[in-house]
């Protein structure tokens, strides 16, 4: 249990509502998990829970007792949680919703129950297929509907945590609030094991105190009262979440005076954004990282901040920029993808980016994401939608036009009501201002519904899921495009 014991600073602390874990009651907490562990022989153990104390205790009891952690988001489908319990080999479950585990095809019964959480197991006949000195596999919705599982060793989150505790030391950082679900990489490692290195408090409230609801709707206000509320020092907030907050403080609102650190990541923030939120007085941080890498790569520090850039490499990696200009990661490199083949030293991120002189790198946007229009121009939709992200009336924006003679946007609105249609047309009228021809926005669409994890269209990190939203409004874009192109035509017949 030593090297759990390493993870947790002096004075750390785990509290949620109604009840806390000092750091000798989270060790206590934390060895009890790892005896009923051994008890059960448990090799492979899921973990699907709210965010909670009890998370953080079970997830740490797992690594002391020498199991595999597979974090189980709660938003998975059904069928999902399935195929990952499958492939990674899960032998046991810890979980505070049984009923819903109980009910899959997947063999688990229950077996005891400790603090709340429920302890399931299932008959695995064959040896799980890790790669050797897996500790823990985190699984990415990438662009299909399969998860795919990214194996981690101990060394991966130790090493991020220690950097990230040196880059925050001269802060002083002593409360820290979890607002993401701790089944991403992002707030599980560079959030809790992070505050919890350097003898941080970590808030640990449910996910419906933050603001989400159970169908992936998300309530600002419920946000900022909880901000309010927990008073915390530091927070780890998606793109979307940021835009929020600067949106109710440009409303008037309140803004919280405890904020020492904001980083924001896992999708293209945009420098109007940071200066808007920078003029709150809110002291943002945009960083970029991958779950091949363990999460974070690089962060603006503070007193290191260049608007539009996601900051310098820190110092536990090497980056650099391949010829073709996409990002190469090495020195916290995956093991391997589960079931394929163990992975070299350095990960092509799949990112385009560059480095300025000094050494700042600059994400341009996804590399199979660029397409094609029918004229022959190229276009990364990143760049109009990093625009249009900035625009108070939308929320998020997803841009199409493979093979098309136009741009069609796909947007989620941030009000409703009947001005909502001239806020956006204002929008998408100043974005294009800024962008040349080909790349501008000739029409769009209401989405129906915000593109989330629980809809299938947004990853738990926030990045678009493209091709889940192409092929949901597939016929509606390719209807938009025609009837543009049909006015278009009929006006310059009228004029000839």
């Amino acid at each position: 249990m030593l090297s759990v014991e390493a993870m947790l600073g002096t004075g750390c602390t785990v509290i949620a509502p109604g009840r806390s874990f000092v750091r000798d009651g989270l060790l206590a907490e934390i060895q009890a998990w790892r005896a009923l562990l051994d008890g059960q022989g448990a090799r492979v153990v899921g973990l699907l829970a709210d965010n909670s104390p009890e998370w953080i205790a079970a997830d740490l009891g797992i690594r002391a007792a020498g199991a595999v952690c597979v974090a189980l988001p709660s938003f998975f489908a059904d069928a999902q949680l399935e195929h990952v319990i499958a492939s990674a080999g899960i032998d046991h479950v810890l979980t505070d919703t049984p009923r819903r585990l109980l009910a899959l095809d997947s063999g688990l019964q229950p077996v005891a129950a400790h603090g709340g959480v429920d302890l399931l197991a299932r008959h695995v006949d064959a040896d799980p297929v890790l790669h050797p000195d897996t500790v823990q596999v985190t699984f990415t919705s990438g662009s299909t509907g399969r998860p795919k599982g990214v194996c981690l060793a101990a060394a991966s989150a130790t090493r991020l945590a220690e950097a990230l505790a040196g880059t925050l030391a001269p802060l002083g950082i002593q409360r820290h609030l979890s607002v993401l679900p701790y089944a991403t990489l992002l707030e599980n490692v560079a959030g809790t094991y992070a505050a919890l290195g350097i003898g941080a408090a970590v808030c640990a409230p449910p996910l419906s105190d933050v603001g989400f609801a159970s169908d992936g709707a998300f309530s600002p206000q419920r946000f900022l009262a909880c901000l309010h509320y927990w008073a915390p020092d530091s927070v780890i907030l998606l793109p979307e979440l940021l835009k929020a907050l600067v949106v109710m403080g440009e409303s008037g609102a309140p803004m919280p005076q405890s904020l020492r650190f904001i980083a924001v990541g896992g999708g293209k923030v945009g420098a109007a954004l940071i200066k808007r939120a920078q003029a709150l007085g809110l002291p943002v941080h945009e960083g970029y990282g991958l779950s091949e890498c363990g999460s974070v790569v690089s962060l603006n520090r503070p007193g290191e901040i260049r608007p539009g850039s996601v900051g310098r490499p820190l110092p536990h990696v090497r980056v650099r920029i391949a010829d073709d200009g996409e990002i190469h990661v090495a020195d916290n490199a995956m093991l391997g993808y589960l079931g394929e083949p163990r992975a070299g030293a350095e990960i092509a991120t799949g990112d385009l980016g560059e480095f300025d002189e000094d050494g700042f790198v600059y994400v341009r946007g996804r590399k199979k994401n660029q397409f094609t229009t029918s004229f022959g121009r190229n276009v990364n939709p990143e760049w109009p939608e990093a625009l249009l992200a900035q625009a108070s009336a939308l929320r998020q924006v997803a841009v199409f036009g493979e093979a098309m003679p136009m741009n069609i946007a796909v947007v989620v609105p941030a009000m409703t009501g009947d001005m909502r249609h001239d806020a956006i047309a204002r929008a998408i009228d100043a974005a294009n201002a800024a962008l040349p021809r080909y790349a501008c926005i000739s029409g769009w669409l209401v989405a129906d519904a915000a593109f989330s994890a629980v809809n299938g269209m947004a990853t738990p990190n926030g990045r678009l899921r493209r091709d889940a939203i192409w092929q949901h409004y597939e016929a509606r874009i390719r209807h938009k495009a025609e009837a543009i192109a049909l006015s278009q035509f009929n006006s310059l017949s009228t004029e000839v």
